[in-house]
């Protein structure tokens, strides 16, 4: 490999660095944003929101937008659109402009993850698909980790506007070093541009994707189907997302290739991105919540917890990427990873409020191991099957499938937390009752405990002994309604095993093909 081709991988991997940290960084800063902006948590829970939209919307567009303008040009306009959208959130002296400029950043870092990805893998022949694959797996596995620990200690040290305007050092280096190294390939130098606009499919498009990502990312919060906007939201994504697949086989020139569904190679390979999603996200969003309650964790300590088990993956993914390139069938690899995925799953499903920080740490660690067989052998395994324009698309598609399959798992995990919850409350309450004789002990047992309060000037012991029992069930609760939505998971994660299993590559995964 020469010099020129280290230096588009090094780039390559710092753009989708700065996607995938941005997409979670911003998470523990809310708090602070709130009290600085005046905005209710509702209202700052745009900044999230419009990232997510954004970004879903040019995820899958990507290539075509590449092919249209140059995809030299596209990419590095897009690290400086990043960047100085960044720096403008750093800087915005209000709630709205944040929200502007914040779904700007996300416009521009959709086409980052897909279009890096893309680089990378051209950038090794495709026996060596699995090198290529553990590159950019472990940009794609530390990003989420790095996100709310780097972000957390940004905001407590320098302030939150720090966690926008740290972009800027790191998107000119990554234009400057994109300057001398990246060349456009042949089938992506811009002349696509003489071709007709497809503006309807872009419009469908921003209508389906748009309203289906709202929908997932603040239907919990408007409780779904009771709000007139998810509603709303619903009839839009049913009714755009079929007319654009509709126009799209009709056009000549369509925005997005939707004829790759076709090929059972991408729809299985979308399928298990999107599970994947589910799992990653929704465990990175539930975990957080499990350890903030047990252990009273904040969000920097909590964003350590998850490092370990991160560094194992990436550790794990050039020996798997080695695997790969020895002719390892790379469905062995998969089954072996969603195997692990349900192992860990299983190991959470068994905590409890005494558990420890080591028993956290060990299903963490498995689940690290089991996510190096799965993001290599996914990736590299379905993208060697493409060259030229087509896997540009191809990883749009993946990359949209994860992202809303994460999009799904949160929507799920945080509508399971308030219903499921709420039934094993009405199920617990009953049983707690003074005439009950263990319920009479622990309340007695809290009034010996607190009796100084009242002559403190605090609450009386039987309030605060009320409160105590009340909490206890309260934990109880979260306790049952984490397990069942661990079990839940788990059983999601076994649908894996169908798309696995209709799995089928034309080409060997190992076979040399002139990506260019």
């Amino acid at each position: 490999m020469n010099t020129k081709s280290r230096l588009v991988i090094l780039v390559a991997v710092m753009a989708s660095l700065l996607e995938i940290i941005d997409s979670s960084i911003v998470n523990v800063a809310l708090p602070t944003m709130m009290g600085n902006l005046g905005a209710t948590l509702e209202d700052i829970s745009m900044v999230i929101t419009g990232y997510a939209i954004a970004n879903a919307i040019i995820l899958p567009v990507s290539a075509w937008l590449g092919n249209r303008v140059g995809r030299r040009k596209y990419f590095l306009s897009c690290i400086g659109l990043f960047t100085a959208a960044s720096v403008a959130c750093g800087f915005a002296p209000n709630l709205y402009t944040l929200i502007f400029f914040r779904i700007l950043q996300g416009l521009a870092g959709g086409a980052l993850l897909p279009t890096s990805q893309t680089l990378i893998y051209e950038q090794f022949p495709k026996e060596k698909a699995g090198t290529a694959g553990a590159i950019f797996g472990m940009s794609v596995m530390i990003g989420p980790t790095l996100g709310p620990t780097l972000g957390g200690w940004l905001t407590d040290t320098f302030g939150w506007r720090s966690i926008f305007n740290v972009n800027l050092p790191l998107g000119l280096i990554a234009i400057a070093i994109g300057l001398m190294a990246i060349e456009n390939p042949p089938f992506a130098t811009g002349n696509e541009g003489k071709k007709p606009f497809d503006v309807w499919g872009l419009v469908l498009l921003v209508l389906g994707i748009g309203s289906l990502q709202y929908m997932l990312e603040r239907g919990e919060s408007n409780d779904w189907f009771d709000s007139k906007l998810i509603i709303f939201c619903g009839i839009m994504t049913a009714v755009s997302l079929p007319l654009f697949v509709w126009w799209e086989t009709r056009v000549k020139s369509p925005i997005m290739n939707v004829r790759l569904f076709l090929n059972g190679i991408v729809a299985n390979g979308a399928a298990l991105q999107g599970i994947l999603g589910f799992f990653l996200y929704g465990l990175v969003f539930i975990l957080p919540v499990f350890v903030g309650q047990t252990f009273h964790y904040d969000a920097t300590q909590t964003g350590m917890l998850f490092i370990p088990g991160s560094i194992l993956t990436a550790l794990m993914m050039p020996f798997i990427g080695k695997m790969l390139g020895k002719g390892i069938n790379p469905k062995y690899l998969i089954a072996v990873g969603f195997l692990g995925v349900m192992t860990s799953i299983f190991m959470f499903t068994k905590l409890s409020p005494l558990s420890s920080k080591s028993d956290v740490l060990l299903g963490l660690y498995v689940r690290g191991l089991a996510m190096a067989f799965l993001f290599v052998p996914i990736n590299s395994s379905i993208l060697s099957q493409f060259n030229g324009i087509t896997m540009g698309e191809v990883s749009g598609i993946l990359n949209l499938f994860r992202q809303i399959g994460g999009s799904m798992g949160i929507a799920f995990i945080g509508t399971m937390m308030t219903k499921v919850g709420k039934q094993h409350y009405a199920d617990m309450a009953p049983h707690v009752s003074l005439l009950d004789y263990n319920t009479w002990s622990a309340y007695n047992a809290a009034k010996s405990g607190t009796h100084m309060s009242h002559s403190m000037g605090m609450a009386t012991q039987a309030e605060l002994a009320i409160r105590s029992l009340y909490g206890r069930v309260q934990s109880q609760v979260f306790m049952l309604t984490f397990q069942e939505i661990m079990f839940i998971m788990m059983m999601v994660v076994v649908l894996a095993f169908i798309p696995l299993y209709l799995l089928r590559f034309k080409n060997k995964t190992v076979k040399v093909v002139d990506a260019h």
